[in-house]
């Protein structure tokens, strides 16, 4: 009897795609409250609102992904959103109309964009299913949509313990 310990799911083949890895660092988000520059926070003033605008320090969404929203229940012209745009423009790395969350879910599709199918070709895939942070449902979509055309199998799950969604034939 051999004592060497093998690696079963090592040696299958199998690549281990962990969506967590495309989520956007901390770092890289932040957002624009318009509620934080309204008059009572529930109605626009265009003076005041551009007088606020101008003495903001904008620096501080510089190399940022700004999600821009407001969380008051107020009418906002879109001339205010394209106000709010013209002063991120120059600093920020992108503005994103919506909330954290929904500019979260947005650049995690983004990265899953840029994934070069070629990469799994004739490759046997595991999404992995667990892990520290909430995956949207539509990643899973995109990434399957993604892998289909190119991938061997594509499994849901872990290594050792797989639920087969796609094999080709």
């Amino acid at each position: 009897m051999s004592d060497v310990i093998v690696n079963k799911v090592t040696e299958s083949g199998l690549i281990s795609l962990d969506l967590q890895d495309f989520l956007p660092s901390v770092e890289r988000v932040a957002v624009f409250d318009l509620k934080e520059h309204l008059f009572m926070g529930l109605i626009l003033k265009e003076k005041d609102f551009r007088v606020a605008l101008q003495g903001l320090d904008w620096s501080v969404f510089t190399g940022k992904d700004v999600a821009v929203f407001c969380s008051a229940d107020a009418i906002i012209p879109a001339w205010a959103y394209m106000l709010v745009a013209s002063y991120l423009e120059p600093v920020a790395v992108s503005v994103f109309l919506g909330n954290e969350a929904a500019l979260r879910q947005h650049l995690l599709l983004d990265a899953i964009d840029d994934i070069n199918p070629e990469d799994y070709l004739d490759k046997r895939v595991v999404i992995k299913g667990c892990g520290d942070a909430a995956i949207p449902p539509d990643a899973y979509l995109r990434i399957t949509m993604k892998l289909r055309p190119v991938a061997k199998s594509i499994m849901y799950g872990e290594p050792c313990s797989t639920v087969p969604v796609f094999k080709r034939k």
